[in-house]
């Protein structure tokens, strides 16, 4: 299946996106999408040709994503926010053809003429790139995930058939458009022909009424968003129409989950785990986690998961191991990174597997849970835990509305940064000890205003280590 199909689908007259400056109908966007890429070609725009695009929360951008696709060319969305630094990197790499908007002035991205006549060119194949998502440069340059049409449309409708998106439902989006959870909400609405709110940076202290406003029925969230939804919401208990909370990007911690239930009563949660390089492993039913608790779900339709130990034997039900991934949902691998491609995607009888670096365990019944990454598993005082299982303790602690550990390295023991009013370090440390074993209690805790976050909205560990 090639991208622009999933939009040529969707039902014409339904509200298909919407910004601050308008909306446009299913039917508008596909006139949109054959105009941006007529523009495309008048530009020099040719099949395999990257654009890059500044990708704000501007429905321009859902234009550029499908001409692109119709176009054959690679579409890169890269955060309003990069830094100048990141920015020269990733240009250097995907060497675009053009580069729809401006960092330095933060000009809107161009109009191009609404014409009647649909773009010509030739048809796209599906084993083609159409997405490029660069990852966190947090260790390294960021490198771009190889995003095929086939394997882009597979995935999102494995998803959609899970998440059930409908006919009704208005998605608000808060997530960055160059984060591939933000991204494919316009293929999931378009699937499901749901209606997408692009509600950009805007103000926190208005997010419940905005989500109020626009009638979401369904919210995708990072915990960030998710704990800031619970902190407004407790003084705006004002009714919504939320129907559904999704995760994925970052495990949701369970208080963060049991707010969003308290306040948000009749609005169900739907835990997912997922990596780019393979957008989704696994999605767990609605509220699954009242009867799983821990588990990230079950695989797609039409996937496989396997836990494999150090010599990539692979493990039974209950034993840890690294988290490998088979199936149409795999991507084709980095940009001009051989050596890196072939470490994490590797042949297997079954195809493409995608080594992905993760520790989880299966159950018998063919559950996914994730522990974490291979990193982010250590042992302290022989004791061995994790990042997430120190972080969910330290939000269970009465006061505390946001958590980030840093874990152990070069030479220096991890570090526990919290938030919250009238919190103090060794009261913190005492509470904790009352949680966990006491070889799992950092020694450092710091209380802090904020803890800073990524353009994903990810916890920005390396700017903590730094701090």
């Amino acid at each position: 299946m090639l991208v622009h199909e999933i939009l040529d689908r969707a039902p014409a007259s339904v509200e298909a996106i919407r910004d601050t400056d308008g909306s446009w109908t299913y039917g508008e966007l596909v006139n949109a999408s054959h105009a941006c890429a007529n523009w495309l070609a008048s530009r020099g725009v040719v099949p395999g040709d990257r654009v890059l695009v500044r990708a704000v929360a501007d429905r321009r951008v859902a234009a550029l994503l499908y001409g692109c696709s119709r176009a054959g060319a690679i579409f890169v969305p890269v955060h309003e926010g990069t830094k100048p630094y990141q920015l020269t990197q990733i240009l250097a790499d995907a060497e675009p053809a053009l580069v729809v908007g401006d960092w330095e002035s933060a000009t809107p991205l161009p109009v191009w003429p609404l014409g009647s006549a649909d773009f010509a060119g030739p048809e796209p194949d599906a084993a083609w790139p159409v997405m490029f998502f660069y990852t966190s440069g947090s260790v390294a340059a960021p490198k771009a995930v190889v995003c095929p049409h086939a394997a882009v449309g597979f995935a999102a409708h494995a998803i959609a058939e899970r998440l059930s998106y409908r006919s009704g439902d208005v998605v608000y989006c808060r997530l960055p458009l160059s984060f591939d959870y933000g991204l494919y909400q316009m293929l999931l609405c378009a699937i499901g022909g749901a209606t997408l709110v692009l509600a950009g940076a805007g103000s926190d202290a208005r997010l419940v009424a905005e989500v109020r406003r626009h009638g979401a029925t369904v919210v995708p969230a990072v915990p960030a968003l998710a704990g800031m939804l619970v902190r407004l919401a407790a003084r705006d208990p004002r009714p919504t129409a939320v129907r559904l909370f999704t995760n994925t990007g970052e495990a949701m911690p369970a208080p963060v989950i049991a707010g969003l239930r308290e306040r948000f009563p009749g609005a169900g949660v739907q835990l997912m785990f997922g990596l780019t390089e393979c957008k989704r492993v696994s999605i767990l039913d609605v509220d699954g986690d009242r009867e799983r608790p821990g588990s990230v779900g079950t695989p797609l339709a039409g996937t496989s998961v396997r836990i494999v130990d150090g010599s990539g034997a692979a493990v039974g039900p209950g034993a840890a191991g690294e988290i490998v991934v088979t199936g149409p949902h795999v991507m084709a691998g980095y940009w001009r990174d051989p050596a890196m491609t072939a470490r994490f995607f590797r042949s297997s009888p079954s195809g493409m597997a995608l080594h992905t670096g993760d520790v989880g365990h299966l159950d018998a019944d063919g559950h996914l849970y994730f522990h974490g990454r291979r990193d982010h598993i250590f042992k302290r005082r022989g004791m061995r835990t994790s990042v997430a299982e120190i972080e969910a303790a330290a939000l269970d602690i009465p006061g505390v509305v946001e958590v980030a550990l840093v874990p152990p390295a070069d030479g220096h023991d991890a570090v526990l940064y919290v938030v919250g009013a009238g919190l103090a370090s060794e009261a913190v440390r005492r509470e904790l000890r009352d949680r966990l074993d006491p070889a799992k209690v950092p020694d450092d805790c710091l209380v802090v205003s904020e803890i800073p976050h990524g353009p994903t909205g990810k916890v920005d560990r390396v700017a903590l280590r730094g701090s």
